[in-house]
């Protein structure tokens, strides 16, 4: 796939907050579960239908998956994630659970309702704004392409305050992906930037 950057740098960044925390928030790289649940709120509303599959896209150790359930949703759940040490983990703690399917592999994508993806983008380490924004429209497309239903992702903002933004984080702006995502991949696009953290939810739902 073109436009994908080395992402070593941001696997072992990942790899070691999933061995210095394990499963929790802060090893998924949160600062805490009710942020991390707020996030999953906003990513969830592009979901319409009452019974679906869903691919969660950089799933961790599969925390969304948990709150799904206790949310009472009726989805057929695939997590997918680049960190091997997070599938792991993920799977260990799904065990006798048949209906969330874990993997590392991007061969074993498959096309879904919907895809979500929490977080994946937030770090982009040395690499320049140009480059992981490639990257980010490449991965939209990706997006596009497995979801027949719709998906949606979040992004640290550019909103955030100039003095607390950080040189290896990716600040997004909201009005570029939302022009990118309505001209070239449908006309119901959303963004959600009124849920009081530094970051926005990007919507699609497909025709």
């Amino acid at each position: 796939m073109k436009n994908i950057p080395n992402l070593e740098q941001i696997k072992s960044y990942f790899n070691q907050r999933v061995g210095d925390f394990g499963a929790s928030p802060l090893g998924a790289d949160w600062n805490s579960e009710a942020s991390q649940f707020i996030r999953f709120d906003q990513l969830l509303k592009v979901v319409e239908i009452p019974t679906f599959s869903l691919l969660d896209y950089g799933c961790g150790y599969g925390a969304l998956a948990d709150y799904m359930e206790k949310k009472g949703f009726n989805v057929k759940y695939y997590g997918f994630d680049i960190l091997k040490s997070a599938i792991e983990l993920a799977n260990r703690l799904n065990s006798g659970k048949p209906e969330r399917r874990f993997f590392f592999n991007e061969e074993d994508l498959c096309e879904v309702d919907y895809t979500v993806a929490s977080g994946i983008f937030n770090m982009r380490g040395d690499l320049s704004f140009k480059e992981w924004t490639d990257y980010v429209i490449t991965i939209l497309q990706q997006f596009d392409r497995l979801s027949q239903r719709g998906f949606s992702c979040n992004f640290l903002t550019k909103y955030s305050d100039q003095e607390r933004m950080r040189s290896d984080l990716y600040y997004a702006d909201p009005s570029f992906l939302f022009d990118y995502c309505k001209r070239n991949i449908c006309k119901n696009v959303a963004i959600l930037h009124d849920y009081d953290l530094y970051d926005f939810t990007l919507i699609v739902r497909k025709d």
